[in-house]
């Protein structure tokens, strides 16, 4: 009897294991977005749901440091100016935790948003639950989400495009190449590529 319990105990464990382990993986195309509120370099608190006329957004997680985001943020700007007047505008937001990375700081975010005149808002993701929540893990890493009834549900994850370092030398467009299924009322053809770059920079324990 003592055996047959300590399995059963055993097997609760690992499906109590198991059940962590999802829960904490983050999102899958086609799953439903929670929405969040953080913090813009302007002051102002944002959700997804503030903007109501949004199709969707293209949500990138990013940062102040990173050589590979530094060299994305000429095309994250484009991203923005190409799709943000289809109803699909960029909302960038920081996870990296300053008290790592000190130069992740929220003054050093307003200075690098201001230097690159971002055209979209620049969130903090101080507690870096909302990065946990998407399943993020490198910067830049990026989701595009559609809008269906009240809800956002994940249509893409993964890379901005297949060159991380020189945008002269891109040849696969990933994200304009979902937007541009997305937009036609389809289901991206790739809808999940692997996201390169710096790893998010988490909070020490």
């Amino acid at each position: 009897m003592k055996k047959l319990l300590s399995f059963f105990t055993a097997c609760l464990a690992l499906v109590l294991l198991s059940n962590f382990v999802v829960g904490t993986a983050g999102y899958e195309v086609g799953d439903k977005v929670a929405d969040f509120k953080l913090k813009n370099v302007d002051g102002k608190m944002v959700s997804l749901a503030d903007n109501k006329a949004a199709k969707g957004y293209i949500v990138v997680f990013t940062c102040n440091t990173c050589p590979f985001s530094q060299a994305y943020e000429s095309r994250i700007i484009a991203l923005h100016q190409k799709y943000a007047s289809k109803g699909y505008p960029v909302v960038a937001i920081n996870p990296n935790d300053a008290g790592t990375v000190p130069e992740e700081s929220f003054a050093d975010m307003k200075a690098r948003a201001a230097t690159m005149k971002f055209p979209f808002p620049y969130l903090q993701d101080e507690t870096q639950q909302v990065a946990k929540t998407f399943g993020a893990t490198r910067t830049p890493h990026l989701y595009v989400v559609t809008k269906k009834g009240t809800d956002f549900v994940v249509s893409y994850i993964g890379a901005i495009d297949d060159n991380s370092e020189d945008a002269s030398q891109v040849k696969t467009k990933y994200v304009e190449q979902a937007m541009t299924d997305i937009l036609a009322g389809k289901p991206a053809t790739t809808s999940s590529t692997k996201a390169i770059g710096c790893t998010i920079k988490w909070k020490r324990a």
